[in-house]
């Protein structure tokens, strides 16, 4: 939020150069290198074998009663302690003897009675308050820490010498606790020489702590439990500040009076040197309208800040109070938690840069053709009653100044047809957090924001034609209904991008490609799908294009549910699953290859020619079948079926058939010269043959590998093998075959000899009569004479 000066200044709380500089620099800086954090344990004792290391050591909210030289002497580096909610009672600071380098000491809330002095060199922050059972004598010589820049304390009771050892030091914080105050005299307090001086007043009323302060060196004022005679006090102190006091910041919190005094605070102050002035937690009691409005003409006031009020009386003249504050002539202002129902518009010019309305009932109404805050800068409404968009558009369209608007936890709402979207020009910030807008918003908003906080409303997507908004740089919707990353279409300019906590299962590819200056995304705690398509969400990030804001523990996968919890980080897949011109590339050139390859084998084994002598096969037996359905016996008129390759005729004809037919006519042949009918094909011959035959006989040589028609005869005889299940087929070597020779379409011839015993025609003449006689035997068998056939067929 762009804040001005004035209005940064308004927050000062007593906050002064040490809280500034220790609490944000030291501490930090400790906590950053190592920190034990003991607290809210229900300890009784320091913990032993603390890490030697520890450089800040938390050990408050507790139940330790005593501390001992033994539990830090070996934290040589410690630097912070806090032992704050404890049940200490005695303590003495030899104990930190041993941690030279100690800074900061908390003992605040215990039961400390007695307390022992030793210098520890380079304390800065020691808080003993709320030990109310400590005396201010035993404080005496902590007027030697003279490095000590933060020092707060409890009294009971105040005598005159009880703080002379303190009043030397030159601290940045003084605070002092006298709520229990129960014995004190008048001026008593010395001149503190502190930049912040913080004072609890006491509840006992007679006590004029007030009058008896001395803020000749108080930069910084503040004041609490402010009560009946309190008020007239600090009214009398602040009527005797002049000029020369160096008091530029006043706070006073938890305070009870009526609205009379409240205005004679803000007239006694517009007389001082006071710049900012801040009030917490107010009742007031009574609200008299018979009072006059300060004159701030002539004013040291920048800033007015009250937060946390309480009315005990709602009969009063409202615009008159609303008036009071309408015509303050200051800078900033801040009216919070305050029960406001209306302000209203300043009559004139006003000088008002900051205003601060939140947590209270404001409406619509709000500011309406308002043409005096000209010099407006920053306009706080949270937590209030608006509900039209379009109508604080039109309230901001006066204010020619305005950069920063929060409208954030109200119940804004925009129609999707609603007209009359104005909105100041100049507007570069804009919060409508928490409210319940709709995708429609997106056609109303100031076309040269920069920062646009939409978090926590309806939004489901991001409309494609929406107004342009060519300065935005940083969007946040986190915790809305969205289903996916919104392009940048109209937010070319976009850098930062918040989608967290939505529904967004699967990133479009519309954001990679629409959004080239985008720098950070956050969107943790997605839903997301893991799947191809969150690749280049992922890739993202691995190519250095973005920052993806806790990454990787709060991405993880939600669905499907067999990897629901992985870290996206370790979720991989394929590129080939995911790439379908790669994967129809990859199944292209399988196919080509399995193609290629079955081609390659039904050339190599000669498939097409098996393909062929099957359907040969089929047509012949379907046409036998055809002409003879009733022929359901084998008829055998054969021994055997000689195959031979013409090249060895001579020793089938002359040696092989005379030795088997002899002249007794007992075993008869079947040889295609004489026995194939003319008329039919060769290859229903071939069958045929084969079927009338008791066995087939293969004269193997490399003649017979080189024939075709031996191929197709040793084809359908080891079909018929296979199919009537017998021992047809006889192989007889007639001259040694090398395997080289045998092409691949005799692949079953190989089969064959590697599984099957043949005959191996004997070149001895001595063994030639056995060959014979095993050769008859192997296919003798009685057969029907040729009238017994013919009867048969009749």
């Amino acid at each position: 939020m762009a804040v001005p000066r004035s209005s940064r200044a308004k927050n000062f709380l007593c906050v002064c150069i040490f809280t500034i500089i220790f609490h944000h620099v030291v501490l930090p800086s400790a906590e950053n290198r190592y920190t034990a954090d003991y607290s809210m344990r229900f300890l009784d004792a320091v913990p032993e074998n603390l890490p030697a290391e520890t450089v800040v050591l938390d050990l408050s909210q507790n139940s330790i009663s005593e501390l001992g030289t033994s539990d830090f002497n070996h934290l040589s580096k410690l630097r912070v302690l806090k032992l704050a909610h404890n049940f200490i009672r005695d303590l003495n600071f030899s104990i930190f003897q041993y941690n030279q380098n100690l800074e900061y000491i908390d003992l605040s809330h215990n039961k400390l009675w007695t307390i022992s002095y030793h210098p520890i060199t380079h304390l800065r922050h020691l808080n003993l308050s709320y030990n109310s059972n400590l005396s201010m004598a035993m404080l005496s010589e902590f007027g030697k820490m003279l490095k000590l820049e933060y020092l707060a304390l409890s009294a009971r009771r105040i005598q005159k010498p009880d703080f002379s050892a303190l009043a030397h030091l030159q601290l940045d914080t003084l605070f002092l606790d006298l709520e229990d105050l129960s014995e004190y005299e008048a001026k008593n307090l010395p001149a503190f020489n502190t930049t912040c001086l913080q004072i609890a007043l006491p509840r006992n009323k007679e006590f004029h702590i007030v009058l008896d302060l001395d803020l000749n060196t108080t930069v910084g004022l503040e004041l609490s439990n402010i009560q009946d005679n309190h008020v007239n006090d600090l009214k009398a102190v602040l009527l005797k500040l002049n000029g020369n006091v160096r008091l530029r910041n006043l706070t006073l919190s938890h305070m009870k009076t009526s609205l009379h005094d409240v205005i004679d605070f803000f007239q006694n102050v517009r007389e001082t040197t006071i710049e900012h002035f801040n009030i917490y937690h107010l009742t007031i009691s009574q609200l008299d309208d018979n009072f006059s409005d300060p004159d701030y003409a002539e004013t040291s006031l920048i800033s007015l800040t009250i937060k946390y009020v309480k009315i005990e009386e709602t009969r009063f003249s409202q615009p008159k109070v609303y008036r009071l504050f309408s015509e303050m002539n200051i800078s900033a202002l801040t009216l919070s938690s305050a029960n406001v129902i209306h302000m209203l518009c300043p009559l004139k010019p006003s000088r008002f840069t900051y205003l601060n309305f939140a947590h209270n009932s404001l409406t619509d109404e709000l500011f309406q053709s308002c043409s005096s805050l000209n010099l407006l800068e920053t306009l706080v409404l949270q937590g209030n009653q608006f509900k039209k968009h379009t109508t604080v558009s039109l309230m901001t369209s006066h204010m020619k100044s305005l950069r920063y608007l929060d409208m954030s936890q109200n119940l804004l709402q925009h129609e999707a047809l609603e007209k009359g979207c104005h909105w100041g020009e100049n507007l570069v910030e804009l919060n409508l957090s928490s409210n319940l807008l709709s995708d429609s918003v997106f056609h109303c908003l100031p076309v040269n924001i920069r920062k646009l906080d939409l978090q926590h409303n309806q939004i489901s997507s991001v409309p494609s034609m929406t107004v342009e908004l060519r300065a935005l740089e940083e969007l946040n919707l986190a915790s809305n209904r969205l289903t996916d990353l919104p392009g940048c279409g109209q937010f070319r300019s976009l850098r930062l991008l918040n989608t967290e906590i939505n529904s967004i299962v699967t990133p479009s590819s519309q954001f990679y490609h629409t959004c080239p200056s985008i720098r950070e995304v956050k969107a943790e705690r997605n839903p997301f799908m893991c799947s191809c398509e969150i690749r280049e969400f992922i890739d993202l990030r691995k190519q250095g294009l973005v920052v993806l804001v806790g990454w990787p523990e709060s991405y993880r996968c939600e669905y499907p549910e067999d990897v629901r919890g992985i870290r996206l980080q370790d979720f991989h897949v394929s590129e080939l699953f995911c790439n379908t011109t790669l994967l129809v590339v990859v199944v292209l050139v399988i196919t080509v290859v399995f193609v290629a390859l079955i081609s390659f084998l039904c050339l190599y084994l000669d498939i097409p020619w098996y393909l062929k002598m099957m359907w040969q096969w089929t047509r012949v037996k379907h046409r036998i079948w055809k002409h003879n359905p009733e022929d359901v016996l084998d008829n055998i008129e054969f021994h055997a079926f000689i195959s031979y390759s013409e090249r060895d005729s001579d020793w089938v004809k002359n040696v092989l058939i005379p030795n088997l037919e002899k002249e007794d006519a007992s075993i008869r042949i079947c040889q295609h010269e004489r026995n194939f009918i003319a008329g039919k094909s060769i290859v229903e011959n071939i069958i045929d043959c084969i079927e009338k035959s008791y066995r087939s006989i293969f004269v193997l040589s490399p003649n017979f590998v080189q024939s075709e028609w031996c191929h197709y005869e040793l084809y359908f005889a080891h079909h018929k093998l296979f199919q009537e299940k017998n021992n047809s087929l006889i192989l007889l070597l007639l001259e040694p075959i090398p395997p080289y020779i045998i092409p691949a379409k005799y692949y079953k011839l190989k089969a064959l000899m590697a599984k099957r015993t043949y005959m191996e025609w004997p070149a001895k003449t001595s063994k030639q009569g056995l060959f014979w006689t095993n050769l008859r035997a192997a296919i003798h068998v009685k057969l029907l004479c040729d009238q017994e056939i013919a009867e048969l067929q009749v």
